[in-house]
């Protein structure tokens, strides 16, 4: 485990204790407020997390997914739910990169509406999966580099519930506005921990997967977070942030729309 961890925003190292699930603990920056999860996993630990057992968790209040593949249509459901978002600033025809794709539901419902798609996963598993949905040439297993889709630029990169797990998210914006054409756009969801839900639930919020999730952003640090990356806000929005879960089990008719 790692303890040499500073604030990614201002480069700080003290903090205030906020809360505790030894071994791990969440802490906010004294000097700029941005909070983040310490200790830390080293990189092979982080990386591997996420090949397998994360995918069909005995325990995903706290680690993973209960069966990702099996819920694929609350997937779908959520995604489309999300396209609208994308619709009102970029509409169809346009080209879409979305960084941890997963096992491609969000590319499927984007392809349907559509948009060309490519995606990036770092799990073998499920890259293997959103290939056999949309075709071997349209996903890459493994991080973003300069080698990934040679030549392609986009008119819409998307990370869904991707960049609180990223170690270096700063480093990651950049390599996108790179990938971005002209009037391109970046589609950030991610949780807010100074919402309603985070301060009413505390140390039980959902999000605080503390083994997963690295950083907890604000709408103050998201927008600190694009700038050190040199982007400018468009909108920030709450609307159509939830997503769609079952209820009990993973098999279960039922199904929730929950806030992110």
């Amino acid at each position: 485990m790692r303890e040499d961890i500073v604030c990614l925003l201002c480069g700080g190292d003290s903090t205030t204790p906020m809360h505790e699930k030894a071994p791990f603990r969440i802490v906010r920056c004294t000097g700029c407020g941005f909070v983040y999860t310490l200790p830390r996993l080293p990189p092979e630990a982080l990386y591997s997390m996420y090949q397998d057992d994360y995918w069909e968790s005995d325990s995903a209040k706290d680690f993973g997914y209960t069966d990702y593949v099996a819920d694929s249509e609350l997937y779908r459901r959520t995604f489309r739910m999300r396209s609208a978002l994308l619709r009102k600033h970029r509409p169809p025809p346009a080209r879409i990169l979305d960084i941890g794709c997963a096992a491609g539901f969000a590319l499927e419902v984007l392809a349907e509406q559509g948009y060309e798609v490519r995606g990036v996963e770092i799990s073998a598993r499920m890259a293997a999966e959103s290939a056999r949905r949309l075709g071997a040439e349209k996903v890459h297993q493994g991080p973003l580099t300069d080698d990934v889709f040679p030549g392609e630029t986009f008119d819409i990169v998307t990370l869904w519930d991707v960049i609180e797990h990223v170690e270096d998210p700063v480093a990651l914006l950049r390599q996108v506005r790179e990938r971005l054409r002209p009037e391109g756009i970046l589609l950030i969801e991610t949780q807010n921990v100074a919402s309603l839900f985070a301060r009413l639930l505390g140390v039980n919020w959902q999000h605080y997967k503390f083994q997963e999730h690295l950083y907890h952003f604000d709408p103050k640090t998201i927008r600190v977070l694009l700038g050190k990356a040199g982007f400018e806000l468009l909108e920030r929005t709450a609307r159509r942030g939830g997503k769609y879960v079952s209820l009990g089990s993973s098999s279960s008719a039922s199904a929730a729309s929950i806030p992110g």
